[in-house]
């Protein structure tokens, strides 16, 4: 579909920004942050907070280059959900008012409460927003409670002969004994502590103590889909305590950022250090266990990894068959989120005061939105066109 695509072009999007002026206002950009790139995850202090959620293509840029890609995401979700024109900029202008006014909240706080500002998922948000989104943030907040690492490990592992480990649904999730062997695998194991090594010095001090109650116990490669197709991407099962102390973490490939060509490397040689800087400085509050490091696959291939829990209390509200009335408060929710990602690193005070307090803004962020989805629908037919000529190779096994 048209979103689908739009998902996975990250980078033409980028390339057309590029092309365009800018404001000069640099913040650090989460680079893709189109709507399903948001979501509800734990804090280490156990509360839950809607936040953005991606960050592979992070890199400090102009603000409003991820305000456009999200507003765009929204123009073509409601085109997608078969939104009238005036439905789709309700949805649109109200992603844009919120960053606007959010970003002003901001710019009047100083600077440690512009820093700590979170979006709780509490009783005050609920009843801040239309009754029925209230009810999807509640559904989606349980789901999200029991979605931990614990119940990814009851899907992901088994006991065999009093032994813990992880399951076999290939090509989703393969073990490193079926990819390479046995033989090879169980070196490949003894060979793990140099990296393990790695990822715990990417860490905090205080977290560090932490880690080293886990032992490895199991790995295997996991399929990730959209805009990371054909990266690696590995999951590792360990214990702590004993084996009912299950820990599953993932380590998922990191490339340089698409925005990279347009506005520079990162000042980070590795990738899965841009990452995951890039997150600790737009979000609120991260994965304690959210680290980097440089390893060699079981594979044999060589590449730059972020790493961090499998799942924490992750979710996501759908807007799939949504009405204009719940796209609307969740793109509220989204942009009053990026507003508060931005503020962090970015002049707050010039953003805000270059957005201004009337709707001019808004009404230049809707239109953006309505021209880039139809270029969005172009660039979708061009591809279709490539495939149906053969010049690109296509298919699916569904």
């Amino acid at each position: 579909s048209p979103f689908s695509f739009f998902r996975g072009a990250a980078l033409i999007m980028a390339a057309d920004l590029a092309a365009g002026p800018h404001t000069g206002l640099i913040a650090q950009l989460c680079g893709d942050a189109h709507l399903s790139n948001f979501g509800l995850f734990g804090t280490p202090e156990r509360n839950l907070v809607f936040d953005v959620n991606d960050f592979d293509e992070t890199l400090p840029g102009p603000w409003e280059w991820d305000v456009k890609r999200l507003v765009a995401s929204l123009a073509i979700a409601g085109r997608t959900n078969g939104f009238q024109a005036s439905d789709r900029e309700l949805v649109v202008r109200s992603c844009a008012c919120a960053y606007r006014t959010h970003m002003r909240e901001l710019a009047g706080l100083g600077e440690l409460n512009a820093w700590y500002t979170q979006t709780t998922v509490d009783a005050e948000l609920e009843a801040s927003v239309d009754t029925k989104f209230a009810k999807a943030i509640q559904e989606t907040a349980a789901k999200a409670r029991t979605h931990d690492s614990l119940q990814a490990v009851s899907k992901l592992t088994e006991t065999v002969d009093g032994q813990t480990r992880l399951v076999s649904q290939p090509p989703l999730v393969v073990p490193i004994e079926e990819l390479v062997g046995a033989d090879q695998a169980r070196e490949y194991e003894q060979q793990l502590g140099p990296f393990m090594q790695r990822y715990r010095d990417s860490l905090e001090d205080s977290r560090r103590p932490l880690i080293d109650r886990f032992q490895n116990v199991a790995m295997a490669r996991k399929v990730v889909g959209v805009g990371s197709v054909g990266l690696r991407a590995w999951i590792m099962l360990l214990v702590g305590r004993d084996n009912d102390d299950p820990l599953l973490i993932q380590m998922k490939e990191a490339q340089p950022s698409v925005l990279a060509r347009f506005l520079g490397d990162s000042e980070y040689a590795n990738a899965g250090q841009r990452v995951s800087v890039g997150q600790r400085l737009m979000q609120a509050s991260s994965d304690v266990l959210l680290g980097w490091l440089h390893a060699v696959g079981p594979d044999g291939y060589e590449a730059d990894y972020y790493v961090r829990q499998l799942h924490d209390w992750k979710g996501a509200v759908s807007v799939q068959n949504s009405s204009p009335k719940l796209l609307a408060d969740y793109a509220r929710s989204c942009g009053h989120a990026l507003a508060r990602g931005h503020a962090r690193t970015g002049d707050r005070i010039a953003i805000a005061a270059y957005l201004g307090d009337g709707d001019t803004a808004d009404t230049a962020f809707a239109q953006f939105a309505e021209a880039y989805a139809d270029q969005n629908e172009r660039d979708y037919a061009a591809l279709q066109a490539a495939v149906a000529a053969g010049r690109v190779t296509a298919k699916s096994d569904l």
